[in-house]
């Protein structure tokens, strides 16, 4: 079976880390010039503007030019489709986190109703 292009969708395009990466970065700020993405990456500029290119073509980010500079915005709303997928699995990590939770709530349980055998074997000696 031939690979899904990486610009048929957002989840082939999100699937290479670093355009996760770059997601992230625009994410933490409103807009960054290709120059700032290649610096807080550390990666080659060919390779950031090819990413961005991808995550351009299916609508995750937006570029303005300003002057000599392209600056580029996340269009969150373009995230959805992943959110709404993910959103399916939070029953389980919500039943997941409540089973943890009980085993928890249940071992402090039996640790305040057993008597503390260090503070046990302290008084012995402190009456001796």
């Amino acid at each position: 079976m031939p690979r899904a292009s990486t610009t048929s969708d957002v989840f082939n395009a999100i699937a290479e880390p670093r355009r996760r990466q770059i997601i992230e970065l625009l994410s933490q700020h409103r807009n960054l010039a290709v120059g700032a993405i290649v610096l807080s990456l550390g990666l080659p500029q060919p390779a950031v503007s090819k990413h961005l290119g991808v995550l351009r073509e299916v609508g995750l980010v937006s570029v303005n030019k300003q002057g000599q500079s392209r600056v580029y915005e996340l269009n969150h709303e373009q995230l959805r489709p992943v959110y709404d997928w993910v959103k399916t699995f939070e029953r389980h990590w919500d039943r997941q986190l409540d089973r943890i939770r009980e085993r928890a709530e249940k071992r402090a349980l039996a640790n305040t109703t057993q008597p503390d055998q260090s503070t046990d074997k302290t008084d012995q000696k402190e009456q001796s």
